[in-house]
Parts: C-alpha cells; structure tokens; sequence
C-alpha cells in the first residue's frame, strides 16, 4: 500500500485517430475524472479503488462517475472506466438498467478489454456536436503498425513477401501514382490509390484465401499491423442516436463505434435512430469495421437511415448513401442472424451496408435491405438470408455465391454501373427465391449493370465469367403486358446493336451460364437478353 502512496504513473492513451488524450494516474486521494483547460481527460484512481477494483475483476461506468440519468453528459466518465480497465486488463461492464446520455463533447471512448454494454441505454446525441467525426468507442489494438522494409513492389497472387514479421500481420499496400475505381456517374470522381490488403505470416507466407488482386509495380505505401491473437468481445447494448440536423451534404456524421482491431466479435448490440427530418447530413456507419480482419456481427439489429439528396459531382441531384454498417479494407467479416428495424423494401430508407477494399464478406441468417461493395470485394457470401429493396450491388473479384436466399431487389444482382459493372471470377446462385421488386409489375433480370466501354475505370471490367444458377425460383407472377420471360442479363449497353460499334475499353462478356432447375411463376422461360448482338457468345447450358 505504502508503494501505491508514492506511485505516479502517467498513462499518455492515444486514440490512433489524432483525437484524443487520456492521462491516468494512480495516487493517494479521492478517485476523480476531470478535463484540463486544453480538453485533455485526466483519470486519477486511488490505491484502495485500484484494489478494489482489481479484486471485483472489472469495472463499470458508475465507478468513474457515470450518472446514467439519460441527460447527463456521461462521456468522460465512460472514456476513463475504459482507459483504467485498458491499463489493467480488466473487463468492463455496464451498469444494469442505466441510461448514458453522450452529447456533443469530442471525446472517444478506447476499449482494449472485453466490454459488456448488457441492457444498459446509450443515447448518442448528433444534434449539435463539436466534431462529426469523433467515435464515441473505438476498440483499438495493443499492437504498434509499422513498415516492413525491402518491399518495392508486388503481383497479383503472389505467395510470399520478403519479410520477417513479428507474427500474422494484416498488410496494407498502396501506389498513390496508379488510380483505380474512377467512377462514372452523378457522384463522378478521380478515382483512389491503388489500394490492397492481405494477410501475411511471420515468414511472409500470404493467406491465398485473400489473395493479391493487383499488380504493384511501385509502393508508395506499406503498413504492417500485427493481428490480436486473443479475442476481443463486445456484448449487448442498447444504442440511439438521435439524428443530426445539418445541411443535406456529404459531410458524413461517424459519432459511432469504431473498429480497428482485428479478432472481434459484436454480439446482441442494438441500433436505432430517432429525429430524422426533412433534411440532414448522412452517415458512415454506426458499426465502422476497418483496417482490421476476423470480426464477427451477431445477433444484432440495427437501423436503416433515412435518404437525403444533395447535389452531386457531375451538377445534378443524387441520393446520398448513408449507412448503419461500414466496412473499409478489411478482411474475414462476417454478419450472423442480424436485422434491422425497420422495413427492407421501404425505399425511403437507404441500404445498410457499405464497403470498399474488402475480402472475404459474408452474410449468414441475416434480414437485411442491402449488401453493396463500392470499391471492390474479393470473395463474398451470402446465404440464409432476405434482402430488400436495394438487393445485392456489387463489383470485385473471386467468388460470389448466393445460395438459400430471397432477393426481393428490381435484379438479383446489380454490378454497380458506377465502377464499369465489374466482377473478375465466378457468380454461384443456388437454392434461392427472386422476387422481383418485391412483386411489383416489372420485366424481371437476374445480373444487371452497364459498361459503354468508352470510360476508364482504371482497370479493364469484366462480367463474370461463368454464371451457375441451380434451384432458382423466379416469382414473376406480376409482370407487365407483352412480357417476354425473365431475362439472365439486362441491356448493359443499348448502343451495342451490332460490330460497328467499337469499345475504347473493351468489357470483357460472360462466357458461360449453367442452369440447373430455374423455374418462373409466369411460366414463361429464362431467355439471355434483350440484347442479343452483346450477348451472342455467351454459352448457355442447361442440365
């Protein structure tokens, strides 16, 4: 005791985002959490409590002074219950029955431990914040990023690095000098660095399960960041947030729970949204699961935000996307028996989930109204599960399979026009149900997309190269007069009648389709097109 009374240990805790600053303590007096003149979290913690609290085997909010009234700003005491319990090892827990209001402080709240929100409430409050895009918790890893050194360049489905690594290392690569997804479109842009990821062991030895998509001839960036052998747990929680009220403009809120730490696993969180009006800023994900692998989602339902538009990059109005789910360069995610709260086939409602840079994706018993990849996936899986207006939007490479599902979308898959509509690999269907538009009075299509060949992705676009679709049911009940029969493929291009027209970017056409037990509800059968001169060489077989 007499070492605790002389003991000062300063604890400097850094967010990794550059925003905030926690300093601990441990010395003779009253336990206290306080906040300087420059903003910075001060935790002082009594010898008797750190003993105490070490013996009880975890801490809870109320320890460090939360209130849990719901009109109290709890905060600062949340952000030192963790920065104590990071410091000791120890688990945190909720206090029962307790509402933590969070308002417009900024303030991130680290979690290195094990945390159990149980059935306390969380109300996060948007309505006047001091930073938009300071987490509310941010589970970050113990483990240092660095740069491995000798790597100058890289290809595609390379094997092994010339590297040494302390243990598996989640590897980040980027050549700022090459541009890749420039998009076409309202939301047109320049496009971002050439950008992987892939896992690679302490002798170099890279997970072929996520391969190199790229060729790199130059790196202008490497990051190495050791993945976190022990799992890490966040359990229960109910969340609200209520809306922002800004300007409707892409200026994306992220008051959220931030993930940037591999071996994770969410389980029986709950997110809602309250005071969404006519107009408001989007969102970028209350789950924002990036640079990190092995994160698990489950049983956990969550919310669909509210579509606003705003004027986009090309001079005309769009629909911003704003997301409950956000997954960026990040590997191995999974989404098990989740759902939302509110109507997937409400198109009031924007999809739920957005990703880029992402490998090996999956849904599994979910009930969700979106799957979508932006900037690319490489491998991805859905199966158990029912998607709602906005279906399956996506453009990558590897495998997609789709088995066990409903799909209730205008297509089955939409390959996002926006990135030339490209998957380089292999799309499975199988034991599924296809509603389209939910039974509305539509011609139905299984792949849509559009590529002109005329604009530069920065990368050649592919369809699929072969399509198997097996057990599908096509409830096209309610279609529309003069209605030819459900298509495979849409008119990716109506401008490619015949030879004479000439692509500057050749798109490269599905060489294969088997199908295997399609049947339609109307009756009528599985034709490839509309148009037939794009499709002429496609080679479709039926078992």
């Amino acid at each position: 005791m007499k070492y605790y009374l002389s003991l000062l240990i300063t604890l400097l805790f850094l967010t990794g985002q550059a925003q905030d600053q926690q300093v601990l303590t441990f010395t003779k007096g009253k336990t206290k959490v306080y906040t300087d003149e420059k903003g910075q979290l001060h935790v002082n913690v009594s010898p008797k409590d750190v003993a105490k609290f070490k013996a009880a085997g975890q801490v809870k909010y109320s320890d460090f002074g939360a209130i849990g009234d719901g009109k109290t700003d709890d905060i600062d005491a949340l952000a030192a219950t963790h920065a104590f319990a990071n410091a000791h090892g120890l688990p945190v827990k909720a206090d029962d029955g307790a509402t933590y209001y969070i308002g417009r402080k900024v303030r991130t709240a680290i979690i290195r431990t094990d945390t159990n929100f149980g059935k306390a409430a969380f109300i996060i409050d948007d309505t006047d914040v001091e930073n938009r895009d300071a987490p509310v918790f941010m589970v970050s890893s113990t483990l240092s990023p660095f740069r491995p050194e000798g790597i100058s360049s890289l290809k595609k489905n390379q094997e092994k690095i010339n590297a040494t690594l302390p243990g598996p290392c989640l590897i980040t690569v980027i050549n700022a000098n090459v541009r890749q997804y420039i998009r076409f479109g309202l939301n047109q842009n320049n496009g971002s660095p050439q950008t992987d990821i892939f896992i690679a062991d302490k002798n170099g030895n890279i997970d072929m399960n996520a391969p190199i998509i790229w060729n790199f001839k130059q790196i202008t960036d490497i990051t190495a960041l050791p993945i976190d052998e022990t799992p890490l747990h966040l359990t229960g929680g109910r969340f609200t947030t209520i809306a922002n009220r800004a300007e409707s403009k892409y200026t994306y809120y992220s008051r959220n729970i931030a993930i940037r730490r591999s071996n994770v696993t969410v389980d029986g969180l709950e997110h809602r949204i309250t005071g969404e009006g006519d107009h408001g800023a989007p969102y970028g994900g209350f789950l924002h699961i990036g640079d990190c692998a092995y994160v698990t989602v489950k049983n956990t339902v969550l919310t669909g935000h509210k579509t606003y538009s705003t004027i986009g990059s090309a001079g005309k109005p769009v629909s911003m996307g704003t997301y409950d789910l956000s997954i960026n360069r990040a590997l191995n995610v999974t989404f098990l028996n989740c759902s939302q709260t509110n109507d997937i086939n409400d198109n009031r409602y924007w999809g739920i989930l957005g990703s880029n840079f992402s490998k090996n994706l999956l849904y599994d018993g979910c009930t969700f109204s979106r799957f979508d990849a932006h900037q690319g996936v490489a491998n991805a899986t859905i199966r158990n599960s029912t998607l709602g207006h906005m279906g399956i939007n996506a453009i990558g490479s590897g495998t997609f399979i789709v088995e066990n599902s409903t799909i209730l979308a205008g297509s089955f898959i939409n390959l996002r026009s926006d990135y030339g509509s490209t998957w380089q690999g292999e799309l499975i269907i199988r034991n599924c149900v296809f509603k389209p538009a939910n039974g509305k009075s539509v011609s139905a299509s299984l792949v849509n997309g559009n590529n002109t060949g005329l604009h530069d992705f920065g990368y050649t676009c592919y369809m699929p190269e072969r399509i198997t679709i097996e057990n599908l049911k096509i409830d096209d009940s309610n279609h529309p007069e003069a209605y030819a029969g459900p298509a495979i493929f849409t008119d990716f291009n109506p401008d490619m009648k015949d030879a004479s027209y000439q692509e500057k970017y050749p798109y490269v056409k599905t060489r294969e389709v088997i199908l295997k037990n399609v049947t339609t509800a109307s009756g009528k059968p599985l034709r490839v097109s509309n148009n037939a001169f794009m499709f002429r060489e496609v080679k479709v077989t039926t078992e």
